[in-house]
């Protein structure tokens, strides 16, 4: 059976849609239409149910899908296996862009003392294309901020971290103007979090998904907004930058997540258990998730 078959259900079935899979595949709707019979076709059973309200899985579709990520994400994994130079292992590893600023250089030396005979190969990215990776096996591990629940994958909470208010203009949060000041967006949780903590604020117009991006613009545009710790004390030790003192740090929780295959896996394992000594509070246990 062709991979592309599996892959275009997967993708319909997550669209609802032949003119969406289509765009997001890069082919015609006609292509869409027609690998869906192949494979409907080859089960013998109809998968999708289209009407003027819009497509839907059957229940045989809906029986199918589990089968058919589990299809895909070893497919991945063949093709990784069979491309490994000699006996060397290759750990595919996507990291939340604000961490690599933190503890990166130490993971890399944690990860490779802990697991000498292994690879790696680190990728920067934002939680849902990690998530994305995860399910399909393009990735094998990840460090991210948003989990994406799915039956599949499984998250567990690591630690967390902290970003401060700085600004060019104040150290006071009264002193603060909406006008200059950037919103954060790191993660899907801040906005709402920062909404309660500072609703005087909401009427900003510019908002910013990146501590490195957020940085840059405080240098150039001047004003208030939250960065990271780490770059708020060297904005701070440069003399561009005053610490808001009144303004409370926004926690976010930093997260691994895996495929359920792997959860049990001792090198993944041995990971987990590195970054809850660098993002995780000395002796302290953090919560686990399990997605069911």
């Amino acid at each position: 059976m062709q991979i592309e078959l599996i892959q275009t259900f997967l993708d319909l079935s997550e669209t609802r849609s032949f003119n969406r899979t289509a765009d997001r595949m890069s082919i015609t709707q006609s292509t869409v239409s027609g690998r869906i019979r192949t494979l409907e076709k080859s089960l013998g059973q109809r998968l999708f149910l289209r009407s003027r309200s819009g497509t839907e899985l059957t229940t045989e579709g809906l029986r199918f899908a589990p089968h058919a990520r589990a299809l895909v994400h070893a497919w991945t994994e063949a093709r990784h296996a069979v491309s490994e130079s000699g006996d060397v292992m290759t750990m595919r590893i996507g990291i939340q862009h604000d961490l690599v600023a933190i503890h990166f250089n130490e993971l890399i030396g944690d990860f490779r003392m802990a697991l000498p005979d292994m690879s790696f190969r680190f990728e920067a990215d934002y939680s849902a294309q990690m998530s994305s990776d995860l399910l399909t096996g393009m990735e094998d591990f990840a460090i991210l901020f948003t989990p994406r629940y799915h039956p599949d994958l499984h998250f567990e909470t690591i630690g967390e971290i902290a970003y401060l208010m700085v600004s060019t203009e104040s150290d006071r949060l009264s002193d603060v103007q909406p006008q200059t000041y950037i919103m954060p967006h790191y993660s899907d949780a801040m906005p709402p979090l920062h909404a309660a903590l500072h609703p005087r604020l909401a009427a900003s117009g510019l908002s910013i998904g990146q501590n490195a991006a957020m940085v840059a613009l405080l240098g150039t545009l001047g004003g208030t907004a939250y960065v990271l710790r780490q770059s708020a004390d060297e904005l701070i030790r440069a003399g561009s930058c005053r610490l808001v003192a009144d303004a409370p740090p926004i926690p976010q929780p930093v997260f691994a997540g895996l495929h359920v295959r792997n959860r049990h896996r001792s090198a993944h394992r041995r990971m987990v258990q590195i970054l809850r000594a660098r993002f995780g509070p000395s002796g302290a246990p953090l919560a686990r998730r399990r997605v069911g």
